[in-house]
């Protein structure tokens, strides 16, 4: 999968860090990043999660290209 944030979205709410821990977290600032390694969200099946719990959608899923 692939997972897009839109930093010029993102508020800080840090929704996804609480919701999927193991894949996201904030930057000093307390805007959403990924965790490094965790670019394809690492199997968790939270990712899809934190993406609907972000209040301005500033997270997007996608399917991986094959």
């Amino acid at each position: 999968m692939r997972i897009d944030i839109d930093r010029d979205v993102c508020i800080g709410a840090g929704q996804c860090a609480l919701t999927a821990p193991r894949v996201f977290t904030q930057d000093d600032d307390g805007f959403s990043m990924l965790l490094p390694g965790r670019e394809d969200g690492g199997g968790d099946p939270m990712v899809r999660q934190a993406a609907r719990a972000c209040p301005v959608s500033a997270i997007t899923v996608t399917a991986a290209a094959r």
